[in-house]
Parts: C-alpha cells; structure tokens; sequence
C-alpha cells in the first residue's frame, strides 16, 4: 500500500531534512534484514525517520502499531507479537482511552486509503496545500491530516513545539502553511492568544474534529476566517473509521450550527435506536484483544455503531446529542467515567471536553486540589477537569446517581 505520491514531501520545520524516497527505501531494507515478525511497533514522534519508516512498513504490506514515544506501553508487544497476521490488515491503533481496555483497532489497507481519499475531497486538498503538525502523527486525527496530504502530493511540515509557542507560528510563515488542524482545546488556546488570520496570509483553511466543540466558538472562528477568505471545517469522526465520517463545510456553518455535517463521500448514517450508525469503505474490520485476533478477517462489514446518540435532519446532516456507554473525551482523549468514580469519591460526566465531577461536602480549596490530582492521574492538563461541590448527588428512584440532572446542571 502507498499513500506516497510523487508530489508529495514531508519537511522538519527544526532542521530542515525531508522525507526522501532513498530514506524510505532505507527504511524497508531496514525491516526486511530485522525480519518478517509483525506486526511492527513504531513509537511515532513528528521526525523525518519515524514518518520514513512508517510509510515503509506500509509499502513492504507490514502491519504498523502506531504508538506515544513518550508513553510507556507494559506487556504490548509480547501480547500481539505473533507469527501470522490477515493478508488485509495494514494499520493497528490503540484505543484513545487513557482508562480501560488497551484493545487495538484493525484497519485494513483499503480502509485507510479510502479514508485518506475521503477527507482530501471533502477538504479539497492539492498539491499546493500545506500543513503542519499541529497533533501528534499516532493520534488518528493528526495521522488523517498526514494521510490526506501525501495522498494528493501536498506538504506536511513537521513541528514539534506547538501552538504555544512562537517557534511553530514561525515556522507557519516560513514554510506558507495553508491547513491548521485543531483539536476543542487548541481553539481555547488559540482565542486566548487573539489568534488573527489576517497575520497568516497563507492559511486558507482551519479544521476541527476530537470531540464536540462550543458553538460559540465555532461561530466566532468561523467569522474570523471568512473575514479573510479563509474556510472552517467541522468534522466527526472516530478511531475506528480511520478516522473522519462526516464534514460540516464553511457555507453550512451558520444554519447548521451545532451538527457535525454530512457524511463523507462513500459514507452514509442512519439513526437506529437512537444510535448513529455509519456504513462506509473506511470502517474498521474489527478490534484486536490480543494477538490473535491480528489473522481474523472483516467483522463489521462495513457497519459501524458509533456508541453515539444523534439525530438526522431532513438534508441528512448529523447532530449529536450524547453517548450511550459511559464514555467522554479530554482533549481528544477517551475517558472512562465509571474508572474516574472508581478512583475518586466523585460522579463524573463528560461535556464540552471537559471532565465534570461533582464532589458531596468539599470546600473550595479541596475542589482545586481533586482537580489537580484527577488531571495528574489522567495525563491531561488541569483546564480539561471542572470539580464542582454540591450539597448531595441527585439520585433516582433506584438511589442511583441521576447523570441527567448533573448533565443538565452543567
């Protein structure tokens, strides 16, 4: 599988090098003389080699672990090491959860490039455009933003600083990056810096996906492109649709606010139970529990159940209205809600990108230091925990917890 187009080039914004065909060829010479045991786990920084090697693997038909190179994965590889892996499978990526079950999810080479293709024409990406890595390249939306670049012979510049800090906006200007992909929290961020696309005059579009984004602040980001021209995108997806399933475009934005889009080309959704279910080429063949499972083939067909709630309008535009299993996202994150209460003396709820807990007869300093230690304890920064005291947990008939009520608090 190749998602390399002869146009296409991969820069490091630091030290200049770029992706060469001699460097992936490097590569899979590589892999070849370390031998044929799959699938291959590959700590993914944004670095020229690690993009080299990725890309690789895929070419040589080696089945790719993307992982954190900063995290520690205890017990992954001698769990899915094995000796035979199906024909089709060509990428494995772990669930976002920082809580749970570490299950992989198995992505055929198929999928992956249809997805690739699906998010590139959605987006409208040539061989002009130019992105930069705003995401780290094993978090599915930023390897989509990769993906969709190479696929049409565009650039991708990697940076490794982040929005913060003044290095990454110069290397925006000097490079002429057209694409900024950002995440609920980066647009926190980035309303904090007065971020003015007027002082970028090469970044034509900004897209958002990795949970639900305030619709105030779509709006407001919205604004701020068109005043130059520019466009916003908003999009849905998850892990186990590698990754994008729908795309809200610019000229929607305003009487469409607050839905995530349309699905995109070769997708389709349907609303079952309450459940958003999306049928496409990009839906995963199903998940790994272990090694195992690496030979099996597709067992979803196509199909998969989102765990979303949601609802169509009559043009077929998605809204989402919550999530059936007890589950919410932290900066692009996937939490457990019932690990967070099993840990701490709290009830938990997700929204906005945050993690909400409700603490019974807590003062105001021992609310601050429950949020600083629920956020060492997830990873994340302390702004995605809000702990709010309260007298007592409404509870059910049942006596128990009434998440609704504490939802509808929020």
């Amino acid at each position: 599988m190749t998602l390399w187009h002869p146009g296409a080039r991969v820069i490091d914004a630091e030290t200049g090098e770029s992706v060469t065909p001699g460097l992936i060829d490097a590569a899979a010479a590589e892999l070849t003389a370390n031998g044929d045991r799959v699938p291959v786990f590959l700590p993914m920084p944004s670095t020229v080699p690690a993009v080299a090697r990725y890309l690789a693997a895929l070419r040589l038909g080696r089945p790719v672990v993307l992982l954190d190179p900063d995290a520690r994965h205890p017990g992954l590889a001698e769990r899915y090491t094995v000796d035979r892996v199906h024909p089709e499978l060509a990428l494995l990526l772990t669930t976002s959860g920082s809580t749970g079950d570490p299950k992989l999810v198995r992505l055929s080479r198929s999928a992956v490039l249809a997805n690739a293709e699906q998010v590139a024409g959605s987006l409208g990406i040539t061989g002009d455009d130019v992105a930069v890595t705003t995401l780290p390249l094993f978090y599915s939306y930023g390897l989509s933003v990769l993906h969709s670049h190479l696929l049409r012979g565009a650039t991708v510049v990697l940076e490794r600083t982040g929005i913060m800090q003044r290095t990454f906006w110069n290397a925006v200007r000097a490079h002429r990056v057209t694409s900024l992909a950002f995440v609920p929290y980066q647009y926190e961020m980035l309303r904090r810096l007065g971020f003015d696309p007027a002082e970028l005059p090469s970044v034509r579009t900004i897209t958002q996906a990795g949970g639900r984004l305030r619709t105030d602040l779509i709006s407001d980001f919205a604004q701020r492109m068109a005043a130059v021209g520019g466009r916003m995108f908003v999009m849905y997806g998850q892990t186990e649709a590698a990754p994008r399933m729908a795309t809200l475009p610019p000229d929607r934005l305003v009487d469409k606010l607050g839905s995530v889009g349309l699905a995109v080309p070769g997708g389709a959704f349907t609303v079952e139970k309450g459940e958003v279910v999306y049928r496409g080429p990009n839906v995963m063949m199903g998940y790994a529990h272990s090694g195992a499972d690496l030979a099996k083939g597709d067992e979803l067909g196509g199909v998969l159940h989102t765990g979303d709630l949601g609802r169509l309008d009559d043009e077929g535009f998605l809204f989402l209205t919550g999530r059936i299993t007890r589950m919410g996202k932290v900066f692009g994150v996937r939490i457990n809600l019932d690990d967070v209460e099993r840990h701490f003396p709290v009830a938990a709820v997700a929204g906005d990108d945050r993690l909400h807990v409700f603490a019974e007869a807590t003062s105001a300093d021992e609310a601050r230091r429950l949020r600083a230690t629920i956020a060492e304890w997830l990873g994340t920064h302390f702004t995605g925990v809000d702990v709010r005291p309260i007298d007592a947990l409404p509870l059910l008939p049942n006596g128990k917890t009434d998440y609704r009520a504490l939802e509808a608090s929020l």
